[in-house]
């Protein structure tokens, strides 16, 4: 609502500086009110009214309707045909200044500089300017339409990765904890259940308070160790309060997932060490695992941390470092995010 108030006055702003053109650059030092019965001036005025007509008529209905169409013909005669109407209808303004007013008589000019052909010059430049901005802002804002589009599937995408690999294991760890009828069994269930909620519920918005964010990992991270238990060091330590920041969803998980995809062995000792500090306004993610030799495992693509390095860019411009160490024996992540 308040980004709709911030147009709609940039837009009234814009409109008054516009409209305003022709006195600015008026020749004459008359007063106001001499400036507005100046029928020169007037036209001018006019002129300038009609070619604000023209950019929100270009900017609301032709460009989207038949620019973006690609009926490029149409567009073009269509705004031939605007502007022609732009050029002659000041004209049916009188000329001459109605009494009790009188103006000083601009001496005329020679033969070639004709007043009208100047007239047509002047509104075709500055009707084309005015085309131009709006096909530039029209452009934009569907480029980051389709930007915010993009991003909205890529959610969607991350959302049916609630990893069926990652589910099936989890169920089946929860499955052997409920035949040892460990205590821990309940408590697996509701992590479990907390992740498919979060995913599922609340990563519909832009943006998700960081500690919802945090438990997500947390959870995911503690399920890991259950199914993992006896066979790897798991580290995650997060120092720093989260309360009052927010966070695209789903947006540190990829390093997360990334580091037990390619750091846990059950037959081989291993250790993933992440560690997240809040500090200043800033998040720091740090992961880090052994690589190790997997049997059946799909080569390293990097598609998700690739992804990701693609939303941060989209989502946070200027605003993150990463830098990513990929050594022969181990595999460092290093994120700093700025969360203002």
């Amino acid at each position: 609502m308040l980004r709709q108030r911030q147009q709609i006055f940039l837009h009234i702003i814009g409109c008054v500086v516009f409209l305003s053109l022709p006195l600015l650059f008026s020749p004459e030092s008359l007063s106001l009110r001499s400036y507005l019965t100046n029928p020169p001036t007037q036209r001018d005025i006019f002129a300038y009214t009609l070619v604000l007509a023209a950019f929100y008529v270009n900017f609301y209905v032709l460009i989207p309707r038949l620019y973006f169409s690609r009926r490029y013909t149409a567009y073009l005669l269509t705004n031939l045909f605007i502007f022609l109407v732009i050029a002659s209808a000041p004209n049916f303004i009188p000329h001459h200044p109605p009494p009790p007013y009188q103006f000083p008589t601009i001496p005329p000019g020679p033969p070639h500089s004709s007043p009208v052909i100047r007239d047509i010059i002047q509104h075709l430049v500055i009707f084309l300017l005015v085309l131009f901005l709006a096909l530039l802002i029209k452009v934009r804002d569907r480029l980051k339409k389709t930007e915010a589009e993009k991003l909205h599937a890529e959610l969607a995408y991350l959302k049916t990765q609630i990893n069926p690999h990652f589910l099936f294991n989890t169920l089946n760890s929860i499955y052997s904890l409920a035949l040892e009828r460990s205590d821990r069994t309940a408590d697996a269930i509701v992590r479990l259940s907390s992740m498919m909620r979060y995913v599922l519920l609340d990563t519909g918005r832009e943006k998700a308070p960081l500690e919802q964010e945090l438990n997500y990992l947390s959870d995911y991270i503690l399920l890991q160790e259950t199914r993992f238990e006896g066979s790897s060091h798991i580290h995650f330590t997060v120092e720093g309060t989260a309360k009052g920041y927010t966070i695209v969803p789903l947006l540190l998980i990829p390093f997360i997932e990334n580091a037990f995809k390619h750091g846990i062995n059950p037959e081989d000792p291993s250790g993933i060490f992440i560690t997240i500090n809040l500090h200043d306004d800033q998040l720091s993610l740090h992961t880090s695992n052994k690589k190790l030799n997997l049997p059946q495992q799909i080569p390293h693509s990097g598609l998700g941390i690739q992804n990701t390095r693609q939303r941060l860019q989209l989502l946070y411009p200027g605003k993150f470092t990463i830098d990513i160490s990929d050594g022969p024996k181990d595999f460092v992540v290093s994120l700093t995010l700025n969360l203002t």
